[in-house]
C-alpha cells in the first residue's frame, strides 16, 4: 500500500531529477471555473482559436479527457536561458528601440518546449505509475483542451496576474506548464494567495490594449495571437502596434515587478539559437522556404509556417521604415516578394512598402 502523502513527496523529488521547478497536485472539479471559460468564449475573445470553443467545457472536466482521472499533477518549467544577464528585462524592451532587428518572444528562441517538457512529463508519468501500478496516466504540455492556469493556481504553482498568466513569488512568469493526469487519489498541495495588489503595468504595457479589464484578455487582440495563431491578414489597426516582434510578444511580462525574480532554466534546450536572437529583419526576410524549415527544424516558431513568417516580417519592416530607418536595405527586401506566390505575402508587402512614404495605406 503506498503512503499517498509520502508518495507526493517521491514524486515532487522525481520532478526535480527530471529538471522541473516545481510539482503540485490538486483535484479535478474545476466546476466554479466552468463560468468564466463559457463568458470568455461567449465574448469570442478566442478569435480563430476554434478548437477552444470546439472543446468548451471539456476543459473544465479532466476526466472528460482522461476517464478516472481523481487527481492532477501540475508542474513548472522555468525557460530562461542559463546565459540571461542581469537586467535582461530592460535589455529586451530596449530593442523595440532598433526597428530593424527582429523582435522574438523569449520561449522561441531555443528549442521547441512542447517537445522537451512532454519528454519529461511521460518520464514522470511512467516513475509514477511503475511505483503505484496499476495507474492510468496521461502527459499534458499545452496539448489538450487543459484549463493549465486554473489547475497550476488550485495546485499552488503560482497565482492568476492580471495578464492571466501564473506568476510565482520566487519565479515571475516565464516558465511553462504542464499536467500528468492520474487516476489515483493523492493529497493535494496548498494554493498561494495573490499578490499583483494595485499594480497595472502589465495593463498599460500591452501595445494593442489586449488586456481589457484585469485578469481578462481578448486573444483578438494579443501580439502573440496576431502572429502565431492568426492565419490570415493582420487587421490594419494593429499592423503599426506590432512594431518589430516578429513571433510572440513579451511586454506584459517584461514590465511585471515579479519577473525580477525570474529563474533561469538549468536545460541547455532553450538557450537561443543564433538566429534567432538579434538578427535582421532583412536577413530573416530573405529566407526561402526551405531554409526557413532547416533554420526552425525542432522550433516552436516552424509551426506557423513559411508564409505567415514572411506576413508578420514584411509588417516589421513596414514599421522599420516608417520609425525612419534607412529605407534602401529595407525596401529592396521588401521588392523581393513583391510577387510572392501568397496572396497574403503580397498585400503585406504592399502595406509595408507604402510606410514612410507621402501615400500611406489607410
Amino acid at each position: 500500500m503506498v503512503d499517498a502523502a509520502q508518495f507526493v513527496s517521491q514524486i515532487q523529488a522525481w520532478g526535480r531529477e527530471l529538471g522541473f521547478s516545481q510539482i503540485g497536485v490538486t483535484g479535478v472539479d474545476l466546476s466554479s471555473a466552468e463560468p468564466g471559460l463559457l463568458a470568455w468564449l461567449a465574448a469570442g475573445f478566442h478569435g480563430e482559436m476554434g478548437y477552444m470553443a470546439q472543446h468548451g467545457l471539456k476543459r473544465a472536466r479532466p476526466a472528460e479527457l482522461l476517464p478516472g482521472t481523481v487527481s492532477v499533477i501540475t508542474a513548472r518549467l522555468d525557460y530562461l536561458p542559463a546565459s540571461t544577464p542581469e537586467g535582461w528585462a530592460a535589455a529586451e524592451l530596449s530593442r523595440q528601440q532598433r526597428p530593424g532587428e527582429a523582435v522574438i518572444s523569449l520561449y522561441a528562441r531555443g528549442r521547441d518546449y512542447h517537445k522537451v517538457f512532454r519528454q519529461r512529463l511521460q518520464k514522470l508519468g511512467e516513475r509514477i505509475a511503475l511505483a503505484a501500478a496499476p495507474l492510468a496516466h496521461r502527459a499534458f504540455t499545452d496539448s489538450a483542451p487543459v484549463l493549465e492556469a486554473e489547475l497550476a493556481t488550485r495546485s499552488g504553482l503560482g497565482w492568476r496576474g492580471k495578464h492571466t498568466l501564473v506568476l510565482q513569488r520566487e519565479a515571475g512568469s516565464m516558465f511553462f506548464l504542464g499536467e500528468v493526469f492520474v487516476d489515483m487519489a493523492l493529497p493535494t498541495t496548498a494554493p498561494t494567495s495573490a499578490h499583483c495588489g494595485h499594480c497595472s503595468a502589465c495593463i498599460t504595457a500591452c501595445p494593442t490594449g489586449a488586456i481589457v479589464a484585469p485578469y481578462r484578455l481578448d486573444a483578438r487582440r494579443c501580439i502573440s495571437y496576431l502572429t502565431i495563431e492568426h492565419a490570415g491578414p493582420i487587421p490594419i489597426e494593429f499592423r503599426r502596434l506590432l512594431g518589430n516582434r516578429i513571433y510572440g510578444c513579451d511586454d506584459c511580462q517584461l514590465v511585471c515587478p515579479w519577473n525580477k525574480f525570474a529563474q533561469r532554466s538549468p536545460l541547455p534546450d532553450f538557450e537561443p539559437r543564433a538566429a534567432m536572437g538579434g538578427n535582421t529583419l532583412v536577413a530573416l526576410f530573405a529566407w526561402e522556404e526551405a531554409e526557413f524549415l532547416q533554420r526552425t527544424e525542432g522550433s516552436a516558431i516552424r509551426r506557423i509556417g513559411h508564409e505567415r513568417w514572411l506576413r508578420n516580417i514584411a509588417v516589421a519592416l513596414g514599421n522599420a521604415l516608417a520609425a525612419g530607418e534607412p529605407p534602401e536595405p529595407l525596401r529592396a527586401a521588401l521588392q523581393t516578394r513583391r510577387e510572392h506566390a501568397s496572396a497574403l505575402v503580397r498585400e503585406h508587402v504592399a502595406w509595408a512598402l507604402a510606410q514612410g512614404s507621402d501615400t500611406m495605406c489607410p
